[in-house]
């Protein structure tokens, strides 16, 4: 006989076993009998990690293998229904929980919209204003290369060498802001961590708009 679980609030499965009815301490697959329960939507609940921006990669590489091979298809074909449909979403959760939490900057934004923080999307003419001049320059050089002043080129290739240089630099910022915040879980830091994104953004934007040039420019005529 099942017994229903409920999921709370956060999407986390109830701590008692939907199978044998016994408590699962809130895991995916429950310490009695090994059933699979409700997984947890939440990424950081579903790897059993600390929410935390600095993550142990090879350790959510580790975590994302094990489960990976008890969740594998073969191993539910003779289970009941709703354990079929578990490992289903379980799976999805996995594979998604995976490619976010694995990158550093996927990641920050998942716990910024996890906080509440509004990270939309990145709009061309929302220029940083520490960026207007080198914007503003970029773009005359790439109008000039493009009426076929070919002195541009070597403008761009300047360019492009600043913006990958402010890229870096902006990496290691977030790095101390990241670490900054899982030391403290203080809100005014995911706030400086979102004003760095929107800045990384713009300037992961400008050095994808200068290399596709770059490559148009490299192609042989037709």
């Amino acid at each position: 006989m099942e017994h229903p679980s409920q999921p709370d609030g956060g999407g986390v499965q109830s701590a008692r076993c939907r199978q044998c009815g016994e408590s699962s301490g809130g895991e995916l697959f429950c310490a009695h009998c090994g059933s699979l329960q409700r997984p947890a939507t939440d990424y950081y609940v579903f790897f059993g990690l600390k929410r935390v921006l600095v993550l142990d990669t090879e350790d959510l590489q580790r975590k994302f293998y094990e489960l990976s091979r008890r969740l594998h298809p073969d191993r539910f074909t003779w289970k009941s229904a709703i354990e079929r449909q578990y490992s289903l979403e379980a799976t999805a959760i996995l594979n998604d929980g995976y490619r976010v939490l694995r990158d550093p900057l996927m990641r920050a934004e998942y716990v910024l919209k996890q906080e509440g923080f509004d990270i939309g999307e990145q709009r061309s003419k929302d220029v940083p204003p520490e960026l207007l001049e080198e914007v503003f320059d970029l773009n005359m050089a790439l109008e000039e290369l493009r009426l076929g002043d070919e002195e541009a080129h070597g403008q761009i290739e300047e360019a492009r060498n600043r913006f990958l240089a402010m890229r870096e630099s902006i990496d290691k910022e977030l790095e101390t802001l990241y670490r900054r915040f899982d030391d403290t879980q203080d809100r005014g830091v995911l706030q400086q961590v979102r004003t760095v994104l929107n800045r990384r953004r713009y300037v992961r934007n400008l050095v994808n708009e200068v290399e596709k040039e770059l490559a148009r420019e490299g192609q042989p005529a037709q």
